[in-house]
């Protein structure tokens, strides 16, 4: 197969590195790429970022096969305009990618098929709003109805905060359109957890579960970000927990999707909160999370590709995933000004010498000028690594990054230091 992966991120590359290493796969494209994926595949820009214009990069390059990295394409109907075309991409069409695209619609079919959540209300007038932060305790958790590049989440610790945050969202001073409707929901106390599924619309491929630290200091302290790290282990959850997670979050919404005429295929992405009465879903995402992609990338062993073309033509059934045995990490570096707007064009050196340690650094905001490797986005790089233990898989990954430079690098020191308790 040639397969085509959509998107230039530190998530597309650790796809396009696992699915270059396939039995099946003679060439992979991407599009738009990066200097790091630019190593294990073909880049190729697109005219534009609308479905027609990756329909086209496929077409041109023969593509048997397109994954997609992002959710905006596939909020925007990249699936749709493929499927038109007779093109096999992976992916759910834009009406089942809502569960991403709208908070409001996400919630309400939690509701109708009875999937455990917060406590919620949604509003499109400050009026609304106001009455309904009324009925929550604090603190207030708001949430923009629509894509918002990571700051349409607000938690706040008193009335008149949340009131304020409120009209900001609404009268978009904060995240524009997407704002137009609100989510208030309960805050939820207790342990977050990444659970990522592959699906093929009936049958569910969970993948390990991983955990995500957003915020750009140790001990979960600042502002968020898209991910400052993540690490991969199955001791996160217990079997039982597993199971209840299947039974209770996953099964219902991919049954309902079908029962309500949406089929889900793709990644399917649970924001889980594991509470004292059990798991809750915070919120779905219709793809694979970053930066949990790139250590679940180095901890499968299951041939990618092939899996992912069998989801594509409904064939899951008989499919199982194999692990590497190992604990798998990555550390994000940010660019100084992270998680506000990102200085670019700083050099970047030790990237081959983090390698030589047997870590993978995948590469998210970067470009070349010249020869010269710079920055030239938030999130620069990711180094992961696999150990025997969490313990060990966070000391290899850290002496890797310890070789990297560039000028006002960022970096956590905690990551997957609140999964050592289990071991």
């Amino acid at each position: 197969m040639k397969i085509l992966v959509i998107g230039g991120g530190g998530r597309e590359h650790a796809l396009a590195w696992k699915l270059a290493q396939s039995a099946f796969v003679t060439r992979v494209i991407a599009t738009p790429g990066n200097p790091g994926i630019a190593e294990v595949a073909l880049c190729v820009p697109a005219a534009g970022t609308t479905p027609a214009d990756y329909l086209a990069v496929a077409e041109q390059h023969s593509a048997d096969l397109t994954v997609v990295g992002p959710e905006v394409p596939l909020i925007a109907g990249v699936v749709d305009a493929f499927q038109a075309a007779g093109r096999k991409i992976f992916g759910p069409t834009a009406a089942a990618a809502q569960l991403e695209g709208s908070k409001v619609f996400a919630k309400n079919f939690f509701a109708r098929h009875n999937i455990p959540t917060a406590r919620y209300a949604t509003a499109t007038t400050l009026a609304e709003a106001t009455a309904a932060i009324d009925t929550f305790d604090a603190p207030f958790v708001l949430k923009a109805d629509g894509l918002a590049a990571g700051k349409g989440v607000l938690i706040v610790p008193t009335k008149e905060e949340a009131h304020a945050a409120a009209a900001q969202l609404l009268d978009g001073s904060l995240v524009g359109d997407a704002g137009s409707q609100l989510v208030i929901e309960e805050f939820l106390v207790g342990e977050e957890v990444s659970y990522i599924a592959i699906t093929d619309g009936t049958t569910i491929l969970p993948l390990k579960p991983a955990q995500d630290h957003k915020a750009i200091f140790d001990g979960d302290q600042g502002p968020n970000t898209g991910g400052m790290g993540a690490y991969v282990d199955e001791r996160i959850l217990t079997p039982a927990q597993h199971e209840q997670i299947m039974a209770e979050i996953l099964r219902p919404t991919v049954e309902g999707m079908k029962a309500e005429g949406t089929p889900f295929v793709g990644f399917l992405y649970a924001g889980l909160m594991m509470t004292a009465s059990g798991p809750k879903i915070l919120e779905y995402n219709v793809r694979l999370g970053d930066p949990e992609t790139q250590p679940l990338m180095m901890a499968l062993q299951s041939d990618l590709a092939e899996v992912l073309d069998r989801a594509t033509n409904g064939k899951l059934g008989t499919t199982t995933l194999q692990w590497r045995p190992e604990t798998t990490l990555c550390v994000i570096l940010a660019a100084a000004g992270y998680p506000g707007p990102p200085r670019s064009g700083d050099p970047i050196t030790g990237v081959r010498e983090a390698e030589s340690t047997g870590a993978k650094v995948f590469q998210a905001g970067t470009k070349l000028a010249g020869r010269q490797l710079v920055t030239a986005g938030g999130r620069v790089l990711a180094v992961t690594a696999a150990g025997d233990t969490l313990p060990a898989a966070i000391e290899k990954a850290y002496a890797a990054a310890a070789h990297i430079h560039f000028d006002g690098m960022q970096l956590r020191k905690d990551i997957g230091h609140k999964g050592i308790k289990r071991w």
